[in-house]
Parts: C-alpha cells; sequence; structure tokens
C-alpha cells in the first residue's frame, strides 16, 4: 500500500538534501558574485541559480522521470565504458579529487586561520576528516544525522547573518565590476559542483526516503521530488541573501580585491565585530563537515557498487577521507584554480545529457545522446585550450560564446546528426 506522504518526513529529508548541497563552494562563492556584479546582482545571482541549483533539480526531475534513481539513468544512453568513465569522473570531482578536500580547506581559512593564524592546517584537517569518516561509516544514519541535527544549526546561523545585513547595509550598491553578470553567474555555478553532486545524492536521499516507508514508485518520486522543492526554495533564499551582501561591499574599499574566503570574513566581521568571525565559523563548520559527510558516503556507496562489492564501503570512505586530508592542505584558492578547467570540460556533456534525459521516450536513437555530447565536450576542451595559448581561439565566435555557452550550438548540430547514424544497440 503506497504511503501517504508526512511534512515532517519531507522537511528532514529535504533538509538533509540542502544540508549536503550548501557546502564549501556554496558559501564562498556568492558574496564575491555580488560584488563583481553590483546593481547587476540579482542578474548574476539568478544565472548562479540557474546553473547551481536549478540544473541540479532538472537532473533529478530527469531521473525521476526515468524512474531510476542513480547516476547510470543520465549516462547509460552513452554506452558502458563511456558511461563508466563520465560517472567515475563525475564522482572523483564531487569526491575526493575537488569537492570534499575544499570543504576542509574552506572551513580551515575561514574559521579558523582568522582565529587562530598559527594553528596547523595539516593538524585541522586531520581532525576535520576523523569527524567525518566517524559520521560517515554508518550509512545508514547519515541523513538523519545531517537533517535532524546539523542542518537546522546552519540555517538559523545563516539567516541572522543575512537579516543584519539586510537591516544595516554596509554600505551602497554600485556600478557592477564585471560586463558579464551572465556569464560570471554560470561558470561560479559550475563551481559548486551540485549539478554533478545531485546524480550522486539521489541515490542518498533515495534510501532515506524507502527507509521512512515510501517504497511504491509513485510514493517514492512524489517524495524526492517533494523533498528537492524544499531544499530549492532554501538554497534560493540562502544563496540570494549571500549575494546581495556581497554587493553592499561594492564602495568598500577595504574589501575590493579579496579572494572568496577573504570576502566572506571581511563581510561577517563587518557586520558582527570579533563575534561575527566566530559565527562564520560555525556556519563553515556545520556546511562544510555535512557536505563531505553526504560526498563521503556518496562515494563510497558508488565505488562499492562498480566493484560489484569487491571494494567494500568502508574501504572506500577511508580512503576517500585520506586521499581528501592530503589534498585539502593545498588551500582553497589552489583548489579552485585547478578545478575550473575540469570542470568546463565535464559541464557541458553532462548537461546536454541531463537535458535530453526529458526527452527519452521520443528519442529512439541513443547517437542523438552520443553525438551531441561529445561536440559539447569537444568545443568545451578548444574553449580550455584557447585560454592556455593555444590556436583554438575561434570558438569565441560561436554562437552565445560571449555569455559562456559556446557548446550549445555544436550540441543541438552533434544531436541532428546522430539522428541520421545508424545505432546498433
Amino acid at each position: 500500500m503506497e504511503k501517504k506522504q508526512k511534512f515532517s518526513d519531507i522537511l528532514v529529508i529535504g533538509g538533509a538534501l540542502f544540508a549536503m548541497f550548501f557546502g564549501a563552494g556554496n558559501l564562498i562563492f556568492p558574496p564575491l558574485l555580488g560584488q563583481q556584479s553590483g546593481t547587476s546582482w540579482f542578474i548574476g545571482f539568478l544565472f548562479f541559480f540557474i546553473f547551481d541549483v536549478g540544473l541540479a533539480l532538472v537532473a533529478i526531475l530527469a531521473l525521476v522521470r526515468k524512474g531510476q534513481f542513480e547516476i547510470n539513468g543520465i549516462t547509460d544512453v552513452m554506452g558502458k565504458v563511456p558511461s563508466t568513465i563520465i560517472n567515475c569522473i563525475a564522482v572523483l570531482c564531487i569526491g575526493p579529487l575537488l569537492a570534499i578536500p575544499r570543504t576542509a580547506a574552506t572551513t580551515f581559512e575561514i574559521g579558523v586561520q582568522p582565529l587562530a593564524p598559527n594553528f596547523s592546517t595539516w593538524i585541522f584537517s586531520a581532525i576535520f576528516f576523523a569527524i567525518v569518516l566517524a559520521l560517515t561509516i554508518r550509512p545508514s544514519k547519515v541523513v538523519d544525522i545531517i537533517g535532524a541535527f546539523l542542518t537546522p544549526v546552519l540555517v538559523i546561523t545563516l539567516l541572522v547573518m543575512i537579516i543584519k545585513g539586510i537591516i544595516s547595509p554596509l554600505g551602497p550598491i554600485d556600478l557592477p565590476e564585471t560586463t558579464n553578470p551572465v556569464q560570471n553567474g554560470t561558470l561560479n555555478g559550475y563551481q559548486t559542483l551540485d549539478v554533478l553532486a545531485s546524480m550522486i545524492f539521489i541515490m542518498i536521499i533515495t534510501s532515506s526516503a524507502q527507509g521512512k516507508g515510501y517504497t511504491e514508485g509513485h510514493s517514492l518520486s512524489k517524495a524526492v521530488l517533494s523533498s528537492s522543492c524544499v531544499a530549492s526554495i532554501g538554497l534560493f533564499v540562502i544563496y540570494g541573501g549571500l549575494t546581495y551582501l556581497g554587493a553592499t561591499t561594492c564602495n568598500l574599499a577595504d574589501m575590493q580585491g579579496l579572494n572568496q574566503t577573504a570576502l566572506l570574513v571581511a563581510i561577517t566581521k563587518a557586520l558582527f565585530g570579533n563575534t561575527g568571525v566566530i559565527l562564520l565559523g560555525v556556519i563553515v563548520l556545520f556546511a562544510c563537515l555535512t557536505t563531505a559527510i553526504g560526498l563521503s558516503s556518496s562515494t563510497g556507496a558508488f565505488f562499492e557498487e562498480l566493484t560489484g562489492g569487491k571494494v567494500s564501503y568502508k574501504k572506500v570512505v577511508i580512503i576517500v577521507v585520506v586521499f581528501s586530508w592530503l589534498i585539502s592542505n593545498a588551500g582553497v584558492s589552489t583548489i579552485i584554480q585547478f578545478s575550473a578547467p575540469l570542470l568546463n570540460l565535464v559541464y557541458p556533456g553532462v548537461l546536454v545529457l541531463i537535458i535530453l534525459a526529458f526527452f527519452h521516450k521520443s528519442i529512439k536513437n541513443k547517437n542523438i545522446y552520443r553525438v551531441a555530447t561529445y561536440f559539447a565536450i569537444i568545443v568545451s576542451a578548444l574553449e580550455i585550450l584557447a585560454g592556455f595559448g593555444l590556436p583554438t581561439g575561434f570558438v569565441k565566435f560561436l554562437p552565445l560564446a560571449p555569455m559562456g555557452f559556446a557548446w550549445i550550438v555544436p550540441a543541438i548540430v552533434g544531436g541532428i546528426i546522430g539522428k541520421f547514424i545508424p545505432c546498433k544497440d
């Protein structure tokens, strides 16, 4: 019998999803985006939200529509080998390669370094990941720990900070520093990694919903969608508030030229003084811990399934935590600098697959997916190479290239070409 949906269940699962999405990238990027966008802060924020939460929600909706609650539901049309490669790259990006190390690095630079400048990053990150390991090693408890205990503290501290900034703005919002808030918002949205994470998080959220009794197809889909909407609403409010706070620093000379973490520290100190720095430390700690827990758990489950159980969940989690500990000590700026080209390469192809997944009932030829995806990846690769000084700058003349979407038209062309290539599977 189909279980009737309970608001309390949806709130807990949605709160957990919110907390897992709202991690290091989500915390540090909106304020700088707001400062750079100035009077166009809402436009920058809107595109940030669309290419972060919006597309993450689209990915979840696509998986629910197909009735497949795992990453393969998006990538399986590419064939076994390409699908496995894409899945592994996505999981590594949101796992030990980029996202998980960034959680510890962000926590240290924002929550620890301003208060204890001489404290060792190696010691702190070891403590941080010891906590992550302890809370991740038992997957059945992960979502309830995050949703029921950590999320309320995270939300309250953030809302206090935002409300204070709205009541007492730091300064007037001036003309934008950047002339392209659309592209800036889009690229910042990529950096949060939430689109990639959504295809992994859906597994743990689905498992949680099933554990609460939503086992039937319709009730399960409805619970996942309702929880996703709860998380999206919360993220819209928090993202918008942080972007606005950044926009109010446009005219403050002492806040110009700061990186993502330093600007967030400066804003909080201006709003609350030294007490604010402590408050920010609490915000960062819970935001990054919850994300690291969710990502580590999902990564462990993915590779255990990929290896057919030959590598256990516990072993994967331990490897992920240790590797993330080592990478995290490179610092936030280095991790972001390293991640930008990789994400700009991976995202367009994944976005093509997500969008086309909505039309899976109408698409009979899998080569439509494949050629469209390959064309998007190729154009993205050419853009990255141009950034390194190689003679591939002609891609900047493609339609929508100034907005950061040079891959869209080639993907459409690739899909059309794929339609006329016979498919053998």
